[in-house]
């Protein structure tokens, strides 16, 4: 079979390569122009104003007849009303069954007061400000270079540098938002329970409305308008850091249950295929993890948002259901203000990679998390009280989303993409999943686990949902790097402010 077909409903279906015209697909399909790979391809004639479906759902309708054999892009459809947020069905569909898990613990650090381990031991600098970015980026090297050689049990020192904490309408109604994934990201897991926060000293963040008052003391904060010049700032850094690294260095792992494991999904650079093999395979992974007694988060409204009532039928009761549609109908808002909608979402490549609108989209997106029942749906940043599968809304913008995700709690981020991107976290090892095997075969060094071989019916979403499962916790018990954490590679730390900047 030269395509695709995902439900039975499905009048298009979309290319496993590239289809010139003229080629015979067989079930009396021919198509009628050039199909590029992952493109869509009409199963039968669509008149004007009939819907075009796939994934048994009504991407859009038809601009124009469209005939059978004939390519169909973004240019072709106009876009469904999306749906409705109020009286959503909830608790109807929490008994599909999921995977066994083949293993059902993993190595870790435990972390006190924390419901999570730690899957890396590292030192995490925190800023409330970003005019300190400039002095803590200089200590870093300076840690790098001469304390963290000493310390063989201690990953990484990592600079949570960011955009906020001043010029920012601080009492702001939203302002919450970005407060907020500040002051829960201190407690990431992989942090160790080690607190060390740099402060200039005049910003609107001050530092007692990031830290609660016990944290706040000279072992924990450093103030650099109290301090004689660049060298006494230094010094006062390098022997802070000093000593945390001495605390985390006495840190092991030890055999933990996978309820203590909390990991996210994500996905970028999405493709048509993203929806028939990488995500389906991270949700199997997803589904494993969950019956194991793990905490999986997915996210990404816009990514979400024309599929919210499937995932409203998987929510475990009205208080979930019920603050979803409330996360949901923030975000429509959010848009509106900015004059936008759900349609802005999509990107050239994501486009380029045959798909045609945002409600493909996320159809495809959805996949990631599963069958699994949705116990809690978090707002941006807030920290989980509830295990198993979990929305935690956020932007779907990859390099928002992640910092969102941690400072949830998430330690890990399995990432999937059609058309690949080196994103990575500084704080958290990201594992890449490709959708294609011409992505693997591209980026063999930078793409983890391949799941093309599901689109071209090589391998079953079961076969590369496990390998999947088993790389996770490898890379969790530290036995595995992936590739981005080997390389070292690492975006910049971009927080959600939907309030002022002033």
């Amino acid at each position: 079979m030269l395509y695709v077909k995902i439900g039975d409903k499905d009048n298009v279906a979309i290319a496993i390569k590239d289809l010139p015209k003229g080629t015979d697909c067989g079930n009396g399909v021919v198509t009628i122009d050039d199909i590029p790979q992952a493109h869509k391809l009409a199963l039968v004639d669509i008149p004007k104003g009939k819907e075009v479906i796939r994934y048994n759902v009504v991407l859009g309708y038809a601009k124009n007849d469209i005939k059978k054999g004939e390519w169909i892009n973004e240019f072709k459809l106009d876009l469904p009303t999306p749906p409705s947020l109020d009286n959503m069905v909830y608790g109807t569909n929490l008994n599909y069954p999921l995977p066994d898990p083949i293993r059902t613990t993993f190595m870790g650090y435990e972390v006190e007061n924390n419901p999570y381990a730690g899957i890396r031991n590292i030192l995490a600098i925190h800023t409330t400000v970003q005019c300190v970015t400039g002095i803590l980026n200089v200590a870093i090297k300076k840690i790098k270079q001469e304390l963290l050689p000493k310390y063989k049990n201690v990953d990484d020192v990592v600079a949570i540098n960011h955009a906020y904490g001043c010029g920012v309408a601080i009492n702001a109604k939203e302002a919450k938002v970005p407060i907020r994934i500040l002051q829960n990201l201190i407690y990431n897991p992989n942090f160790g329970g080690e607190v060390m926060v740099l402060s200039l000293g005049c910003e609107k963040l001050s530092v007692d409305k990031l830290l609660p008052k016990e944290y706040i003391n000279d072992e924990n904060v450093i103030v650099l308008q109290d301090k004689k010049g660049f060298k006494d700032m230094m010094t006062s850094i390098l022997e802070m850091a000093d000593k945390k690294l001495q605390k985390l260095n006495k840190r092991t792992r030890k055999e933990l249950p996978l309820s203590k494991l909390c990991i996210g999904m994500q996905c970028g650079g999405s493709d048509a295929f993203s929806g028939v093999s990488a995500n389906p395979s991270a949700g199997y992974a997803s589904d494993m993890l969950v019956k194991a007694g793990a905490t999986v988060m997915f996210s990404e409204v816009t990514e979400v948002r024309d599929g919210v009532h499937y995932i409203a039928e998987r929510t475990v009761d009205k208080s979930v259901c019920d603050k979803l549609a409330k996360e949901m109908k923030w975000y429509d808002n959010y848009l509106l203000e900015g004059e936008v909608d759900r349609s802005a979402n999509p990107t050239p490549g994501n486009k380029k990679g045959g798909l045609s609108n945002i409600v493909e989209k996320a159809m495809g997106s959805i996949a990631k998390s599963g069958h699994a029942p949705i116990s809690e749906v978090l707002s941006p940043g807030e920290r989980p009280t509830k295990h198993g599968l979990i929305y935690a809304a956020t932007p779907a913008s990859d390099i928002v989303c992640g910092p969102c995700q941690l400072a949830s709690g998430i330690t890990l981020q399995v990432f999937m993409t059609g058309r690949g991107t080196p994103y990575n976290l500084a704080a958290a090892p990201v594992i890449k999943v490709c959708s294609r095997n011409e992505l693997k075969n591209m980026w063999d060094d930078l793409i983890d686990i391949n799941a093309g071989p599901v689109a071209t019916g090589e391998k079953t979403i079961k076969e590369v949902g496990t390998e999947l499962f088993n790389y996770i916790l490898d890379v969790a018990s530290g036995k595995k790097k992936s590739k981005a954490e080997e390389y070292e590679l690492a975006n910049d730390f971009c927080i959600f402010n939907p309030a002022p900047i002033t």
